[in-house]
């Protein structure tokens, strides 16, 4: 008798249309490539109740054991799989069937061969690179990029600062390619921070993960979702309802709207959402184009004065310059987006580096450049009081066609808040599939290939943020934890250079790189507690930490809620989703 226990979730099956009351273990019909997905849920009672059981408790998605030999006499076998624990895959006997079927038998509804229910490489270098441009060029940089130069006290020592942040934002993302090339799984820091300490401790190792995915999930994600969209909601409304006395409604409403839009993009497709960004990205750099393009000509007419202060006033507190580049690299926040959606990149040993080399430095050029037009006709006063400065420029240098500048700054706002959806539900999408939330978020829709379930709860959740939450205070105080997390994952790197020294990387960064870029981390994350100490960073700090309340009995014990058997059954037929694996890059 066989002693491997299967989770009845990780069916891959194909059965005929017919009755599952006329299956039986003695008398089974005929096979058919595919399978009817109604088909195969309604066989899980069938199989529940007809086989004989090996234990009570119950396996990760709440789904009783059965034995392998209940299995085998309805076509299956054991195969090997490179998921982690003893979870094990079932395949049909003789199934070569390498795609999934819409037209196999009479029901007209989509045949799932689960052996091939994994994420489609879809994302390719230049899609890549609008994924990094798109998402950390914000809006932010038309509306207010008073920050730095705030912080830094004159125009000098600002570009200085705007210049060495995009260089340590080029030198993290680099670390991260090492990383994303040697573990090609998607979800960024969540899969590096397993990788490296999980192996170290059987329940204190996935710990610092299971953090990462519950602030990420619950907080981060959803809050960046939401405040882009916010963004891009306020300039649609502004020249309809500017006058009209208070529209905060109306813009939580369009805020929404555009949301649901969104994500419904990236529910529908993955191509969709990829050509969505690269369209807007494309807009984008244009729009940065006419800004620098107009910051040249005023150049050529010798309108040098305001570049000519060069580093007068410059602050000579060193807590100030370093809260200069603290608001540097949150402008460049968003250099780490492609290594979410890893399993996704065609080729990702060489389009990963390529595109992080590319898209950042492209940035950073677009950055100064951006700012040094500016200051061709504003001065440090008009930049620090105005409330829109690309539009306050704009209305100087373009006259009439200023008007490109509010349109640019929607453009850059919906495809930024895209990047964040398509980044974003991949994290809870990867953190499922391990066991760290609820494994119906790690399903996809069985024929878009689509993580749906956890692009619903992240919409839900950002909208919630934006109807109900004081959303840009979520932001500010939980922005140090990104930082933490940041520097646990140059720490991961450095643990598996010395846990793992012989495993395959096919891009390696020198070892100072990391061990730079986690000091910067480190300050990054104590400058602001100390800079300005509020009871709010202690709030958030118990809000990550309350994680380890659900991660002992949920993960450590592996217990479960009462009926979630029930829910995912629900969620599968709803949503029409399906269990997904992790394929290796080749």
């Amino acid at each position: 008798m066989f002693k491997d226990k299967l989770a009845l979730s990780r069916l891959n099956a194909d059965f005929p249309g017919s009755d599952c009351s006329d299956i039986s273990h003695t008398q089974l019909p005929e096979y058919q490539d595919g399978v009817n997905m109604k088909d195969l849920l309604a066989l899980k009672d069938k199989i529940m109740n007809d086989s004989v059981l090996v234990e009570e408790e119950p396996v990760r998605n709440g789904i009783k054991n059965i034995e392998l030999r209940d299995l085998k006499k309805l076509g299956y076998e054991k195969v090997p799989n490179g998921d982690i624990g003893d979870q094990l895959l079932l395949q049909r006997q003789g199934s070569q069937n390498s795609s999934m079927s819409s037209d196999s038998g009479s029901s007209g509804e989509p045949k799932v061969d689960m052996e091939l229910m994994q994420m489609k490489k879809r994302v390719g270098l230049l899609s890549g690179v609008a994924l990094i441009v798109g998402t950390m060029i914000g809006s932010g940089i038309f509306i207010s990029p008073k920050g730095v130069l705030q912080s830094s006290g004159s125009v000098g020592l600002s570009l200085i600062v705007w210049c060495l942040c995009g260089v340590l934002a080029l030198l993290g993302a680099l670390s991260y390619a090492e990383l994303g090339t040697m573990i090609t799984k998607s979800g960024a820091e969540y899969a590096y921070l397993q990788e490296a300490f999980s192996p170290l401790h059987r329940v204190l190792g996935p710990i610092p993960s299971f953090l990462f995915a519950w602030t990420s999930v619950l907080i981060l994600k959803p809050a960046l979702f939401g405040v882009t969209s916010m963004s891009f909601a306020v300039y649609v409304v502004e020249p309809f309802w500017g006058q009209c006395g208070s529209t905060d409604m109306i813009v939580k409403i369009v805020a929404v709207l555009c949301l649901f839009l969104i994500t419904f993009i990236n529910a529908y497709s993955v191509s969709l959402a990829t050509k969505v960004q690269n369209f807007f990205t494309v807009m984008k750099l244009l729009a940065i184009a006419i800004i620098i393009g107009g910051g040249a000509y005023m150049l050529s007419q010798g309108y040098t004065e305001h570049l000519n202060t060069g580093f007068e006033e410059t602050t000579d507190s060193v807590s100030m310059v370093a809260l200069a580049f603290y608001d540097g690299l949150w402008a460049y926040d968003g250099w780490n987006n492609l290594n979410y959606v890893t399993e996704e990149i065609r080729q990702p040993y060489k389009n990963l580096p390529r595109a992080i080399m590319i898209g950042i430095p492209l940035v950073t050029v677009c950055y100064i450049l951006i700012n040094i037009s500016y200051f061709t006709v504003l001065s440090k006063q008009d930049i620090l009081i105005s409330t829109a400065v690309a539009s306050t420029w704009g209305e100087f240098v373009l006259g009439a066609a200023a008007i490109i500048i509010p349109i640019s700054v929607i453009m850059s706002a919906f495809g930024g808040a895209n990047g964040t959806c398509f980044t974003g539900g991949r994290v809870m999408y990867v953190a499922a599939r391990e066991g760290h939330l609820p494994e119906v978020f790690s399903y996809i829709h069985v024929k878009q290939y689509t993580p749906l379930p956890s692009l619903v709860v992240s919409v839900i959740l950002a909208a919630a943020m934006v109807l109900f939450g004081e959303i840009f205070a979520l932001i500010d105080f939980f922005s140090f934890t990104a930082w933490f997390f940041y520097g646990l994952t140059m720490l991961s790197l450095i643990v598996l250079r010395c846990t793992q020294k012989e495993r395959k990387r096919p891009y390696k960064v020198p070892l100072a790189v990391p061990i730079l870029v986690f000091l910067c981390s480190v300050y990054l994350v104590v400058a602001p507690i100390i800079q300005d100490p509020r009871i709010e960073f202690l709030y958030a700090f118990l809000f990550s930490v309350s994680g380890l309340v659900f991660y002992i009995p949920f993960v450590v014990y592996k217990k479960r809620l009462p009926g979630m058997d029930k829910v995912t059954y629900f969620l599968q037929v709803v949503l029409m989703v399906a269990p997904s694996k992790f394929v290796p890059a080749e």
